[in-house]
């Protein structure tokens, strides 16, 4: 069938010396660019808490398969779609790989950490923000391991950013102090806007510290642990923290879908257990009959294999 779309996903791929390995999503991260390049410059590289291994290749499949289904709609004849997850990651550390090729011209100037140019691999910088823009996680009130708040002093914030900072962290005239005027100065002497900003923010909590900021237009999120996504109201008018009731586990939380579709929302329902369909997709996909499907039964079809001793 000429008009057939297959699409699969392998850890590196069907062609190239990589092809016969063997891979798990943090295998995919660590030779797709992710770890080296997460952490700190004198610590281990880090994995990422999200699965960009393997939802993220997920994903670049799903979109693949949506290419191919349109270009079939034009040409009448499907094709083959397949993602290494190697590949999928690398294209997510895009901004890295971009980084590593301004390391040949010249240094990057928003990196906290050292750089020049030459200098080879793009480095591990922390909580940088990359991208020209400093930014950076600010310690918050009780100075708990999540009482942080991720903050973007973007050039055209800095002034009111100032003003309302200079007064509490005993500089009134920070807003015009010649060491902090321009995007590149700031850049040089980042160090000292994150004290500044963290003396600031210890007398708050960081829900606080997000209004304050707020109020300037400073691009700015509280960390957000598990259990506060678990309890916070935003979450819960988006629809991404759903209850279900499952016949094994009983109630069950499950994260919503993050695609709206307006005229066809999705429906989040439980796993089926195993087997649980088994007689609806023989009678009503593949048109058999009871007596069909208890001689299959019968003989054995649907059973579960017997476990082997260890």
């Amino acid at each position: 069938n000429p008009r057939i779309v297959m699409g699969s996903i392998k850890g590196f791929g069907s062609s190239g010396p990589y092809a016969e390995f063997k891979a798990y999503e943090n295998v995919a991260q660590a030779m797709g660019g992710a770890m080296s390049t997460t952490g700190v410059p004198d610590g281990p590289p880090y994995v990422t808490g999200a699965q960009i291994g393997d939802s993220g290749t997920g994903l670049h499949l799903a979109i693949g398969l949506l290419a191919a289904l349109r270009q079939r709609d034009q040409t009448g004849k499907g094709q083959y779609v397949e993602v290494a997850m190697m590949d999928g990651v690398m294209n997510l550390c895009r901004v890295k790989w971009r980084d590593h090729q301004r390391l040949w011209h010249s240094g990057l100037s928003e990196y906290s950490v050292p750089t020049e140019k030459g200098m080879g691999e793009t480095p591990r910088a922390g909580n940088d923000s990359g991208g020209g823009q400093l930014g950076n996680a600010i310690r918050c009130k009780p100075g708990g391991p999540n009482d942080y708040i991720y903050i973007v002093v973007q050039e055209a914030v800095w002034e009111a950013l100032a003003k309302r900072m200079g007064p509490e962290v005993g500089k009134p005239d920070l807003v015009g102090d010649p060491k902090y005027a321009t995007i590149g100065e700031r850049r040089k002497h980042q160090p000292h806007i994150w004290q500044m900003i963290e003396q600031f923010a210890s007398k708050y909590t960081k829900r606080e510290f997000m209004a304050i900021l707020n109020e300037l237009v400073v691009p700015c999120g509280p960390i957000m642990s598990t259990a506060d996504l678990f309890e916070d109201e935003h979450v819960k008018l988006r629809g991404m923290m759903v209850e279900l009731d499952h016949p094994q586990r009983g109630k069950w939380y499950n994260v919503g879908m993050p695609i709206k579709l307006s005229a066809s929302p999705a429906q989040i329902e439980r796993s089926p257990t195993l087997g649980e369909h088994t007689d609806e997709v023989l009678r009503d996909v593949l048109g058999y009959d009871t007596a069909k499907v208890d001689q299959l039964k019968t003989a054995g079809a649907f059973s579960m294999p017997p476990k082997k001793k260890v």
